[in-house]
Formats: structure tokens, sequence, C-alpha cells
């Protein structure tokens, strides 16, 4: 295949030099007629030099870099970083009998930028992020049934509301592969109902397992709020750990839904759970003394720069009225998944409210996502998920 090249301007060089996986648009000084978005392209110095190939899209990130060195971007190149994203998951232990998902691929992380993959037992639910994964679509799913010592059978594809709307790829959610099988899967021993066909994401949020882990540790004897609940995740972790009464709230009643499904698979007829369809500050607003744990875990405040300071408005007013409303020697789970919001903003905000609030708040963790969503050390931009637990008197 002859890749089309774009030159770069003098000194622009410097961030690839180092790893880093994009190319900005204005870093460009020229390229090719006829590269269309999605298309495999060569970035050459401004002296000539080849430095990188990737995928071209239209935007501020033109270039997403698949390669460093000078090679042609196939099926034999995804199958070997398909299989070295799956030995890394071996690495750390998380394919097992009690463990069947996990996330396979987490775009810049595992050197594969703009493409997510997560497994829920024999199923793939692939994301394209970027109109070159959404084109490479059929390769990687080919591939994925060649790695992973024949795990995956069947193929998800779901990037309808990943992609960059103004491309107008029109992608259709499908299987690419196989067919449904069973959308139960298994994390830390705890069986979940997945709907990877109309859910959030991919169906269910994998980036929580470690947190959830710790906070079933916490859950012993307490009265716990599992705010934002989504599909129940922290809720049957909590019941496990032996909370004595767990309450999920969600405005989604699809959510609530699934999540009593959830809890029903793991722990059949227990009285100590009880699910509300209910705005997250009006909820809040009634609780009064009740609760001992609570985790706020919100979707994204902010999926933008332009969005930020209305999203640290959101955060503070949030974790206020938590720390006004938990018991005293209760704990507090609280969450950010906006990109946008880096670890020192999300700490000032919740340190804003806990100040508000007037109680005494001590840090017990520092949250981040687990090592199946890998920060690839050249792009420290991949760090998305940050998290405080704390003890408040």
């Amino acid at each position: 295949m002859e890749y089309k090249r774009i030159i770069l301007k003098r000194g622009k060089e410097e961030s690839l030099q180092r790893f880093h996986p994009w190319v900005f648009s204005g870093a460009i000084a020229r390229m090719d007629d006829g590269i269309e978005e999605g298309d495999f392209v060569k970035v050459y110095t401004s002296a000539g030099d080849f430095i990188a190939v990737g995928h071209y899209q239209i935007g501020s990130i033109a270039v997403r870099v698949l390669e460093f060195a000078d090679r042609e971007i196939d099926e034999s190149f995804f199958v070997e970083r398909l299989q070295r994203a799956y030995e890394l998951r071996k690495a750390i232990g998380l394919v097992r009998p009690d463990n069947n998902a996990f996330r396979l691929v987490h775009g810049e992380g595992d050197f594969l930028p703009g493409l997510v993959v997560d497994v829920y037992d024999r199923t793939a639910v692939v994301q394209a992020h970027s109109p070159g994964m959404h084109f490479a679509r059929n390769i990687i799913a080919q591939s994925l049934l060649k790695i992973a010592d024949g795990l995956i059978r069947n193929v998800y594809y779901k990037s309808e509301t990943t992609l960059p709307y103004k491309a107008e790829l029109d992608p259709q959610n499908d299987y690419i592969i196989g067919k449904f099988e069973s959308n139960v899967a298994v994390e830390n021993g705890l069986k979940f109902h997945v709907d990877w066909l109309k859910g959030q994401k991919t169906g269910f949020f994998v980036d929580q397992r470690d947190n959830r882990s710790l906070l079933e540790h916490y859950a012993k004897g307490r009265a716990v709020l599992n705010m934002f609940c989504y599909t129940g995740g922290f809720s049957f972790y909590a019941m496990r750990g032996g909370a004595t009464l767990v309450h999920s709230v969600d405005s989604s009643e699809k959510a609530i839904r699934l999540t009593n499904d959830n809890v029903e698979l793991n722990f059949p007829g227990d009285k100590r759970h009880q699910a509300y369809v209910e705005d997250a500050f009006k909820f809040l607003n009634g609780i009064d003394d009740k609760y001992d744990l609570i985790i706020l875990d919100p979707p994204a405040f902010a999926k933008h720069k332009s969005a930020l300071r209305n999203a640290l408005v959101g955060y503070r007013k949030l974790n206020a009225k938590a720390f006004e409303k938990i018991r005293k020697g209760g704990i507090l789970f609280t969450f950010s998944c906006s990109q946008a919001v880096s670890k020192e903003q999300f700490r000032l905000a919740v340190f804003s409210a806990a100040a508000q609030s007037g109680r005494r708040v001590r840090i017990l963790h520092q949250l981040t996502q687990p090592s199946d969503h890998p920060i690839n050390i050249y792009h420290p931009e991949g760090e998305y998920l940050k998290g405080l637990v704390l003890y408040v008197e």
C-alpha cells in the first residue's frame, strides 16, 4: 500500500520524538492531495525524515499515531498489538474463571489510539473513536478471533455515539462476527447483566472494578447509598461486603431495572436492597442522616474543556450535599470520570465542598483507573478517572 505524506513544520516533530501519539493540525506544513478522513498516512519532518505512521482525521488532532517505525499497517499489525494487549491482561491476573470481564484495548494506553475493546465472557464489544479505526473495524474483528487463546467468539461493533459526528460515517451498531450468546458476565465472582446493545459505553463500567473491590472492604455493618448507580456495580459489592442496607439511585428507569436484575442474580430475594428512580440532588436533599457510606459516581460533567467551569461547580455542589447529609463517622467514595477535569481541580472542588460543610474530613485513598485501562507514559492525557475515599467526622 502506498501511503500519502504529511510534512511537519520545522521543530514540530519534537513531541513525536518523545513518542506522544498525536499530531495536531497546527503542526502540519503541507500534505499530499487527496488525503481523506481515516486514511493511513506517513508523517515526515521538515527535513524529509520519516517519523510516524497513523490515521488521518479532520480536527485539532490530525493524526493518531499507530507506529513510530516505518512498517505496513495490516492484519498482522493488529493481531500483534491485540495479542500484546491480551498478554498484559493475563499477566495482571484478570483472565480467570471468576473474572471474564475486562478492557482488552484502552486506546493510546495499548498503542491503538482511537480504539476501545471490552470483553464480556466470549463477546468483544468494539468502539471506534476515530474514523481510521471505524474503517479498520472488520480487520480488527477478524484479528480478535486469532488472539486470546480463542477466547473471543463474537464481536459486537458499538460506535454510533463515539465517532466524530462531523465525519458523517453513519456507523451501525451490530455484530460483525458471531451473534448474541449470553449477556451475563462475571467480575470477581459476582454476576451481572451487560446491555451492550442499548446501554451506556460498552454496557458496563469495567473501569470501577478495583474501586468496587475496595468499597466491599468498607461496607460491613454500614448503610450504603449508591448514587448514579447505573447497573448497580457498587451495590452488589456492598451487599457481599456485609452492608446492612443498600439503596441504589439513578434517574434512568432502565438502569434501575438492570440494577435490580443484577442484585437478584447475586442475592435473590435479599431485602437489604432497594432501588429508586430519582434525580440525584432531589434524593440527597431528603436523606437526613440515614447513610454512613455514600458513593458518588456521576457521568462526566465535562466532556470538553468548554464545560470545565460548570463541571467544577457541579462537583462542588454534589459533594457539599453529601458532606451535609452523611452520618458522623461516614465514608464517602467520590469520583470524576471527566478527562477535562484534572486530579488537582477535582480535589479542589471536593475540598471546597468539605470546607463549606464545616466538617472534619480525611483522605483514606486516592483512586484512579484500573490496570486494564493503562496510561501510555508518553500520553498522560490517558488518565481520566479520579477518585477519593474520605472519612467524615
